[in-house]
C-alpha cells in the first residue's frame, strides 16, 4: 500500500496488477485496506473479497492463519497487506510468511515504498549498518534516556538508528532529541514521505539548534540517530 494519501502511483504497475486479481487478502487494517483494493478497480465486487486483519503482535490469537490455510488449500493465491510500508518490515505479517514457507508456499515480495528505506536512503546516514527500534518511550525523561542509548550505538557501532512516533508527538520528539543528544551527533526527520508535504532535513545537533525554532508538521515521521 501507498505510504502517503494519493500516492497510488508509488506502487508499481506490475504488483497494482497483481493485487487486482487476488480476492483473499491478510490486512493490518481492513479498513484502509478495502480502500486501497477499491482504487484499483478489480473485477469482482469488494464485498466478494475477504480481508482478515492481522493480529497486532506475531503470535496472538487470530483467524488470519486459518483464513489463510483455507485459502491456500483451494489454491488461491492471498495477498499481505500493510499500512504506509512493507509486511514484515516493522510491520505485521512476519508470522504469516514463515507459515507459508512451513506449508512450501511460494512466498512472492512485490516492490513497493517503505518509509524506514526511504527515509535512509535521503539521510546520508550509514545505509550498511542500521537498526530499527519502533515506537520508543512516551514520556519526556524515559525518552531522553532512549535518544541517549540510541546515540551511544550509533557511536560505538557507526549504525544508523532508526525510530517512529505518531505524527502529534513529533515537535516533542525534536525538542527532546535537541536537548539530549550531543552536538556532533547526526539527527534525522523524514516527514509525509512521498507525500504532498514531503520534507527530510537531517544535520548535526548544533545546526539544528543554530536554525533556531523548528516546528514539525503533523504528519507520519521517521527519525534517524547517527554518528
Amino acid at each position: 500500500m501507498p505510504i502517503a494519501e494519493n500516492a497510488l502511483h508509488t506502487v508499481p504497475p506490475y504488483a497494482q496488477e497483481i493485487a487486482r486479481g487476488l480476492e483473499v487478502f491478510l490486512v493490518e487494517r481492513a479498513k484502509t485496506a478495502r480502500h486501497f483494493i477499491k482504487s484499483l478497480h478489480p473485477p469482482r465486487p469488494i464485498q466478494e473479497m475477504i480481508f482478515e486483519e492481522l493480529p497486532e503482535r506475531e503470535g496472538a490469537p487470530s483467524d488470519a492463519e486459518r483464513v489463510f490455510l483455507d485459502a491456500v488449500r483451494v489454491g488461491k493465491d492471498v495477498g499481505l497487506l500493510s499500512e504506509a510500508g512493507c509486511p514484515g518490515v516493522a510491520d505485521p505479517g512476519a508470522g504469516i510468511v514463515a507459515l507459508a514457507h512451513r506449508q512450501g508456499v511460494r512466498v512472492v515480495p512485490l516492490v513497493g515504498p517503505s518509509s524506514l528505506l526511504l527515509a535512509l536512503m535521503a539521510s546520508g546516514m550509514n545505509g550498511q549498518r542500521f537498526a530499527f527500534h519502533g515506537y520508543l518511550s512516551p514520556k519526556r525523561p524515559e525518552l531522553a534516556r532512549d535518544l541517549r542509548r540510541l546515540e551511544q550505538l550509533a557511536r560505538q557501532h557507526d549504525q544508523t538508528q532508526l525510530f517512529i512516533e505518531t505524527p502529534y508527538r513529533s515537535q516533542m520528539v525534536l525538542q527532546v532529541a535537541l536537548e539530549t543528544l550531543q552536538p556532533d551527533t547526526v539527527f534525522g526527520v523524514a516527514q509525509d514521505l512521498t507525500g504532498a508535504a514531503e520534507q527530510v532535513r537531517s544535520l548535526p545537533v548544533r545546526m539544528w539548534k543554530q536554525m533556531g525554532a523548528k516546528v514539525l508538521e503533523k504528519a507520519p515521521a521517521v527519525f534517524l540517530i547517527g554518528k
